[in-house]
């Protein structure tokens, strides 16, 4: 196995001892990973999911979820540019982690072979599947989750021809259970979306690898094509992979050179300078919360049998990533199929159908999510600024969290508009006065408000909750005195300013 030079250190911080705004300041904004201990405590995952010996309770996720299908990797069989996998159910994969002894997995037999698989159940959508099952609570730090606030009432992309009912639970949101035995491991990726992850070890413990996201130009070919599946492969190769090899530089010269490129990288420019990759190396132990910032290219092994809950999440912090991701996919879906355009009868139709298959959305996708979160946002603001049952003044922290969230959004809106998918019609119209009425919208709504009000440990009164879930007939009237629909980025960008302007005078002193 080719070793692998770490430098620097992630943070490990008591979250306890840790406040959101602190948090924020130090890791989200800065986009730097971190662990968090003391955050468990209480968890039903805690106890149900563990024996007395500090083992994986194989027994009781047998017992009482044994008929979920799920999702089974092969760690020792690559398939494409993952694990290949498999589905079965909880117990087949139970049944078949208890009839081999840790200490048999990964034996290698005379003629090189790997004899038996390493099995690793992954992307387990545990949550949709046992709603009523309360495994643990999102710590406050991570829970402003618009991704899966938001597939909790929508779907992200609803494709008729690729659309089945029977894949609701399998397609509906990005919180997941993994479970895995001492040698199986996640090969080098950064997450889907490029957004924030954060996983917890319920039992077991993990060792990270970590890659800066201004290095990761360093694990990819000449092209920016492929990536490097495995970081301890002995034969990668120094000509696909010229960066991987690292050239030692002047003392003292890396660290200026790596703040210049974070900073290169936070504008999103691709600078291809072979330099010395600084690999952050973590273990991650039982009861500990690692959160992983977008970009981060990662690999992650199971040092002991482990069970852990993740999260794939996104919010206003970040989305500048999710639409660097997309314009990139975007460009490089366009250039394959180029050749066919003065044939096509729909050549952009046919992009963002590509891209939505291949990223998992595409810009009219994206586009409506960051409507309705306008909306939201804008709902939320006007009820919490009418509430005359809180004491002035006491929700400042949540107004200002709201006013960030729609100047965060207006300015990827902005960024939105130079985009060839938006200059002609695209042939729908967000209607937000029908979803503003819609029982769906007030959903989102109730639960963006309770998730402010989590973070900032703020009571939200009845009267504000219920007037959310009312469709507020003052906010009706203002929906359309600036916008009835909105199909344009310059559309959304009027609303938000209109609406803005509009609350200014009211909130005025006469």
């Amino acid at each position: 196995m080719m070793a692998i030079e770490t430098s620097g250190r992630i943070d490990k911080v008591n979250g306890n001892e840790l406040s959101y705004e602190e948090f924020v300041e130090r890791y989200m904004e800065k986009n730097q990973p971190v662990v968090l201990t003391g955050l468990m405590d209480g968890w039903k995952a805690c106890s149900d999911w563990v024996d007395e010996n500090g083992q994986p309770n194989l027994r009781f996720f047998s017992t009482h979820f044994g008929k979920s299908k799920v999702q089974v990797a092969d760690c020792n069989t690559r398939e494409f540019t993952d694990q290949k996998r498999v589905e079965m159910s909880v117990s087949e994969f139970i049944d078949q982690w208890c009839k081999e002894a840790v200490q048999e997995r990964g034996v290698t037999s005379n003629n090189g072979d790997i004899d038996k698989p390493v099995l690793y159940l992954k992307d387990w959508h545990f949550v949709k599947e046992y709603p009523n099952y309360a495994a643990y609570s999102t710590p406050h730090f991570v829970c402003d989750d618009w991704l899966n606030l938001y597939l909790d009432s929508y779907r992200m992309h609803r494709d008729p021809d690729s659309y089945q009912e029977k894949d609701e639970i399998s397609c509906s949101d990005y919180r997941f259970v993994y479970m895995g035995a001492k040698g199986s491991w996640t090969p080098l990726h950064a997450d889907v979306f490029r957004s924030y992850s954060w996983s917890a070890n319920v039992c077991g413990k993990k060792q990270w690898f970590l890659l800066p996201p201004s290095q990761s130009h360093l694990v990819f070919d000449r092209n920016m094509k492929a990536c490097i599946y495995n970081i301890f492969d002995n034969n990668i190769s120094e000509i696909l992979f010229p960066g991987f090899k690292k050239v030692n530089m002047i003392p003292g010269v890396q660290p200026l050179l790596l703040l210049l490129l974070e900073y290169i990288s936070f504008l999103h420019f691709h600078v291809f300078i072979i330099m010395q990759a600084t690999w952050l190396e973590c273990i991650q132990e039982q009861n500990e919360i690692i959160f992983v910032p977008s970009g981060w290219y990662h690999q992650v092994h199971n040092l002991e049998d482990t069970v852990s809950i993740n999260h794939n999440w996104f919010n206003s912090y970040n989305l500048c990533w999710v639409l660097d991701l997309m314009a990139r996919d975007y460009n490089e879906a366009k250039e394959y199929i180029e050749d066919i355009r003065d044939i096509c009868d729909d050549f952009e139709g046919l992009c963002q159908r590509n891209l939505a298959a291949n990223t998992g959305m595409n810009f009219y996708d994206f586009f409506i999510f960051l409507a309705r979160f306008t909306l939201a946002n804008l709902v939320v603001l006007d009820n919490l600024a009418r509430d005359t049952e809180n004491v002035a003044g006491s929700l400042s922290p949540m107004v200002q969290q709201l006013a960030h969230n729609l100047a965060s959004i207006k300015n990827i809106v902005l960024k939105m508009k130079s985009l060839e998918c938006f200059s002609g019609d695209q042939g729908f119209v967000l209607d937000l006065g029908e979803t503003h009425k819609d029982p769906k919208f007030s959903k989102l709504c109730y639960f963006l408000v309770q998730t402010c009000g989590y973070i900032h440990k703020q009571q939200i009164s009845r009267l504000c909750t219920k007037t959310i879930a009312t469709h507020d007939s003052r906010f009706s009237t203002i929906i359309q005195s600036f916008c009835d629909g909105v199909s344009t980025p310059q559309d959304l960008v009027t609303f938000i300013d209109g609406v803005s302007t509009e609350r200014a005078k009211s909130e005025a002193p006469e």
